[in-house]
């Protein structure tokens, strides 16, 4: 007679728990994770498979439910959906690395020297750099190129300012051009004094330099994209907008995620060109995991530092110049309509306040009732006060950079007057109109990393806390507001909240990990808070 065999019972407990789990790559527990879901649910723990997000919760539920090839302790750690930047220049960026950084420049006479420095390493026979500001020289007026001229007589060289909105180019690379004291562009303007260009090129006057600097190579390119993304990681972006790109760089882009090259993922905008409009907008809004194209940028005018903003009334440190209208009205409205048949996003830059006004109008006579076809006024620095309510009418979303406020405040009301001021940067008015914003950087006008206009949002305040309240307190976003404009929101603006901005089931697993709580921690630290580790489909891209 056989013996039968007898299995004890716990034993067969822990058989049938361990047929029920499901099998994921990761396990993250005992952490902080903020989802940033509706209720903004804070989890402990988190299991990923194939790039996603499987499900979110405690630790106890997480661990039961499924069984992973690694379980990762979080130590308490703080977990936050990967940053995004909706209105950036990934491009750009990546370009500006062939450049002398000019940021925070004091003096032409810096000026100088960095580029003197630069020139020795420089790829290519044009000197090149970015990032000057007269507001903060001594005198603050726009520069000319005396300097340059003595400095480099035989080199061209062309610095383009911070906002990418004015450059200064040399005798040297205005004699190539064909620059001359009569040179009129349409939405741009060349400078001039006793007849000659003083060197300083406003809006589509730039291309007329630009033009002739010759590109990098792709193989260049490549290399200073994937320097670029570095960058991104090590600030916790994971995704980022780039606003305003040609049809050969969203091919070169989508080549490379094709090739699995690259891994930050892009929302692009297309530059209004007939190129990007018959080979894009026939064939429809394309959307990978990577890389998005459905909207279309254009511009309405220049910026406000250089005085190219578009306003109702002239400036009032500027007397008869109310700014620049940057793109053709009947260009603008046609690119709109072209947009609107081939089921695009329309996204324009707007400064001033009449780009602002002339905009919402143009969109109100496009756009149907109650439509959530999210077209946004890129920036919408100055508004009317009696034209706020547009963006709710029209359902119309205002994409700002709360940076702006604070890098702006020392000038801004100078340029505008104390009343128009009431209206300008106004967040909270802006928010009150749609109930939601997108907040990002317009690096690299500004700097990259994403906490800094998280930090100018509820605070109004630089690094240092100055001024103390914060520069038109009422103004204010709030911490929470100011998450969500650099995670959730800003997915939302681009059409992606279903995928990404928030950590919850079936979404990318995009995530950041930090020491401290964003919602807590003391303001006068986030300049200086370092991620420690970033995240893009449920691979580390990023460690400290």
């Amino acid at each position: 007679m056989r013996k039968t065999a007898f299995i004890p019972l716990f034993f067969i407990v822990i058989l049938l728990s361990c047929s029920q789990e499901k099998r994921v790559d990761m396990i993250f527990v005992n952490g902080h994770i903020q989802t940033v879901n509706e209720t903004l649910t804070i989890a402990e723990a988190m299991a990923i498979k194939d790039g996603k997000i499987m499900a979110v919760g405690t630790d106890d539920q997480i661990l039961s439910q499924y069984q992973a090839k690694e379980t990762r302790d979080l130590q308490g750690r703080y977990v936050y959906p990967g940053f995004i930047d909706p209105h950036s220049h990934f491009m750009g960026y990546s370009m500006n690395l062939l450049r002398a950084n000019l940021w925070m420049s004091e003096s032409m006479e810096e000026i100088v020297e960095r580029l003197k420095a630069h020139q020795k390493t420089m790829i290519g026979d044009w000197l090149q750099g970015r990032g000057w500001d007269q507001n903060l020289f001594e005198v603050k007026e726009m520069p000319d190129n005396r300097l340059l001229n003595e400095a480099f007589p035989d080199v061209p060289v062309y610095i383009i300012r911070v906002d990418g909105h004015a450059a200064v180019a040399n005798d040297k690379a205005l004699e190539m051009a064909g620059i001359t004291g009569n040179t009129h562009v349409d939405g741009g303007e060349v400078r001039v004094r006793n007849g000659k260009p003083t060197g300083l090129l406003i809006d589509r006057a730039m291309y007329l330099v630009s033009s002739l600097i010759p590109q990098p190579t792709t193989t260049q390119l490549v290399e200073l994209l994937k320097r670029g993304q570095a960058d991104m990681f090590e600030v916790g972006l994971t995704s980022v907008c780039d606003a305003g790109l040609p049809k050969t760089s969203i091919l070169l882009l989508d080549s490379l995620y094709k090739a699995n090259e690259l891994d930050i993922r892009v929302y692009a905008m297309l530059s209004p060109s007939e190129e990007n409009f018959e080979y894009f907008l026939p064939r429809g809004p394309y959307m990978t995991d990577h890389l998005t194209v459905r909207s279309v940028k254009l511009f309405a005018d220049g910026a406000l530092g250089s005085r190219g903003a578009l306003m109702k009334e002239p400036y009032s440190d500027d007397p008869g110049n109310i700014g620049l209208l940057v793109d053709a009205i009947d260009l603008m409205e046609r690119s709109c309509r072209l947009a609107f048949e081939h089921g695009f996003q329309v996204n324009t830059h707007c400064i001033g306040d009449s780009a602002v006004s002339l905009i919402l109008d143009m969109y109100g006579r496009i756009l149907p009732p109650d439509n959530d076809l999210r077209w946004r006024i890129e920036h919408a620095q100055v508004v009317d006060p009696a034209e706020f309510h547009k963006f709710g009418d029209f359902n119309i979303i205002p994409s700002i950079q709360a940076i702006h406020a604070v890098s702006d405040m020392g000038w801004a009301e100078d340029r505008v007057g104390s009343q128009r001021i009431k209206g300008a940067y106004a967040f909270r008015d802006l928010m009150d109109q749609i109930g939601w914003l997108p907040n990002g950087s317009d690096f690299p006008v500004e700097h990259i990393n994403p906490l800094y206009s998280y930090h100018a949002a509820f605070t109004r305040t630089d690094a240092d806390g100055n001024p103390p309240g914060g520069w038109y307190p009422e103004q204010l976003l709030t911490r929470e507001e100011a998450l969500k404009g650099m995670t959730i929101w800003a997915a939302k603006s681009n059409f992606e909240e279903d995928t990404r901005g928030s950590l919850e089931k079936g979404k990318f697993a995009d995530f950041v990990i930090m020491d401290v709580d964003l919602l807590t921690v003391d303001e006068s630290l986030i300049y200086e808070l370092p991620v420690l580790e970033t995240w893009v489909g449920g691979e580390q891209v990023f460690v400290r």
